[in-house]
């Protein structure tokens, strides 16, 4: 097993449940445990009681006296985003607050703009600071400038994705990420694969994109299979991004037998303009992605898991803790990421 796939190094327990170790028993997200022990909707009835009964059974109790004790604070922290829509921020931002609320504070969400219209953080941190107590910033990379400035307003924050020596950080290996879709596909026999990532033009630079293509593209070498910028093509992130991304592949001098996508929902895509083009999957071409998207069981996608609101969920409780007044950890923390093999991969046609 590869350190991606190890749990994580046991933390010490609170005294008091968390609304993470209810989640942990139950077996569920802490923002389906927030929804259920607020009886919001979008919650099954089974799912409902078992987190009910989980909470009673460890006596836990939303407790958020402790931040209300410090005067002169908003109780409120911010969530900057790279966009307001989209699956994965969606779930980061359930997360934190899930956790936010459990602690007494407000979570309010900030869109950094749209693909091409990056808005400087330093902009938005202007009318920030004075709204909120804590920022947690998901997968933008501050320049030096945005950090000495929210360093200097005394500001809190915390990452989710991109790592920086003197900020808390929490995400995944997204290197690992892409060796284990590698891996499983070269298993099953495929030497040409093909590869949909994020924009040609990324005004946000991602970094996510290219750890999962290097870890890729290591395995492929290692195995003796030279990587293919042929089939390479942008898939955009989005679901019609991969859609568009089969007929490109499809219609290379070689096409592949296996595609890797960087993300769940531009598999999605593929799979649609798969049925839509009578490609057979896996017969003809296997799909593998990322993320484990609420969609992808239904779909039979294989894909590599990670637990996207238990992102947001820990860099809240790590934002939460600096503002109780413990001394951050600087060090960066990887949550696992595991294969979920289904349908949609399977040996190269013979």
């Amino acid at each position: 097993m590869s350190d991606a796939q190890r749990d994580p190094t046991p933390r010490p327990r609170r005294s008091r449940a968390t609304i993470e170790d209810v989640a942990r028993v139950a077996g569920v997200s802490v923002a389906t445990v927030s929804r259920a022990l607020r009886d919001l909707p979008n919650v099954a009835n089974s799912t409902r009681e078992r987190v009910q009964r989980v909470a009673d059974e460890l006596s836990y109790r939303a407790d958020p006296a402790a931040s209300r004790l410090a005067t002169g604070r908003s109780r409120s922290v911010a969530v900057a985003v790279p966009q307001l829509n989209g699956w994965y921020f969606s779930n980061v931002v359930a997360g934190v607050e899930a956790v936010a609320a459990e602690s007494g504070y407000d979570t309010v969400v900030v869109g950094m703009g749209a693909i091409g219209k990056r808005r400087g953080l330093l902009e938005a941190s202007e009318s920030i600071h004075r709204r909120v107590d804590g920022l947690i910033v998901v997968d933008i990379t501050l320049t030096p400038e945005e950090l000495d400035s929210l360093h200097r307003k005394e500001l809190p924050v915390v990452l989710v994705g991109p790592e920086t020596s003197n900020v808390p950080s929490v995400g995944i290996d997204d290197v690992a990420v892409g060796r284990l879709a590698a891996e499983h596909l070269i298993e099953l026999g495929h030497r040409r694969i093909g590869l949909v990532h994020g924009p040609l033009h990324d005004p946000f630079e991602f970094r996510v994109p290219h750890q999962r293509q290097q870890g890729f593209e290591d395995v492929c070498r290692d195995a003796g299979i030279d990587p293919d910028p042929r089939i390479h093509v942008p898939g955009n992130f989005t679901i019609q991004g991969g859609y568009d991304a089969l007929e490109a592949l499809l219609g290379a001098e070689h096409p592949p037998t296996a595609v890797f996508a960087l993300a769940d929902e531009m598999a999605f895509g593929l799979l649609h303009a798969a049925r839509d083009r009578l490609v057979d999957i896996p017969g003809q071409l296997s799909v593998i992605g990322v993320d484990d998207h609420d969609v992808a069981a239904v779909v039979g996608l294989t894909t590599v898991r990670q637990d996207v609101a238990e992102h947001g969920a820990r860099a809240a409780r790590v934002l939460i803790d600096q503002l109780n007044g413990e001394e951050p950890d600087l060090s960066r923390e990887h949550a696992p990421v595991t294969l979920i093999q289904r349908s949609t991969t399977g040996p190269p046609p013979s």
